[in-house]
């Protein structure tokens, strides 16, 4: 099995080009294709954007394996404890003025991605994301 490549970046929405270029090179190297790509992109923005704007982290590593077709990422944070698997889901029948902020970005992420698994451990956040193709 390969293992995972890691990058260390801020918390910031200023590095999310730096988040979004080392996925996509990954993604690309393992012959990924463009519409998985898309899918993951949006994926990694939305985790990545919560994660700066919401979690007080002090550093986000991100990490990524590829192999077989399907990819493992891995988001880690140091910012207050948040489990995404378990935020409720928004009430879609409702007109969109009278639904509750929040929470549409992660619901769309759990219908692209095959699975979302959530850990808090040793101070961190630990989110791991699959998907295949």
């Amino acid at each position: 099995m390969k293992s995972m490549h890691m990058k260390q970046v801020l918390p910031e929405i200023g590095d999310m080009g730096k988040v979004t270029a080392f996925f996509e090179n990954e993604l690309r190297r393992a012959g990924a294709p463009s519409a998985v790509i898309a899918e993951i992109n949006v994926a990694v923005d939305e985790i990545f954007s919560n994660i700066a704007r919401y979690s007080g982290a002090e550093f986000v590593r991100v990490g990524l394996q590829a192999e077989e077709h399907r990819v493992v990422m891995r988001f880690e944070d140091d910012g207050r404890p948040y489990d995404p698997v378990r935020a409720p889901e928004p009430d879609l029948a409702l007109p969109a003025q009278k639904r509750r902020a929040g929470g549409l970005g992660i619901y769309m992420v759990k219908k692209m991605m095959d699975r979302m698994e959530y850990v808090y451990s040793g101070g961190l956040n630990q989110l791991v994301v699959e998907k295949g193709w």
